[in-house]
């Protein structure tokens, strides 16, 4: 997954720093998870398309729908992961 890059930038970077935007607008808590996982369906589905076309047939949805669900999981579990590591910052 660390080599899914959009104009060189790579997509799991890209959900974590809207996420991370997101904390500064105030959402919080689970909240946060859900917005990572729900970006990564969306952005993991728009790039298979993107690269591959519209899907037409039920295996080519299917396999577009699993990489979008593989990425926003690895997003929300990166996301968690490096929240939970990471000591909070006052200030």
């Amino acid at each position: 997954m660390s080599d899914l890059l959009a104009n060189g930038i790579p997509l799991v970077t890209l959900i974590m720093g809207l996420v991370e935007f997101s904390k500064k607008l105030g959402l919080h808590g689970k909240a946060l998870t859900v917005l990572s996982m729900i970006l990564g369906v969306v952005i993991g589905i728009a790039y298979e398309v993107a690269q591959k076309g519209t899907p037409a047939t039920f295996a080519e949805w299917f396999n577009t729908a699993i990489f979008g669900l593989a990425l926003g999981l690895t997003a929300s579990g990166v996301y968690d992961l490096i929240d939970a590591r990471f000591p909070k910052v006052r200030g």
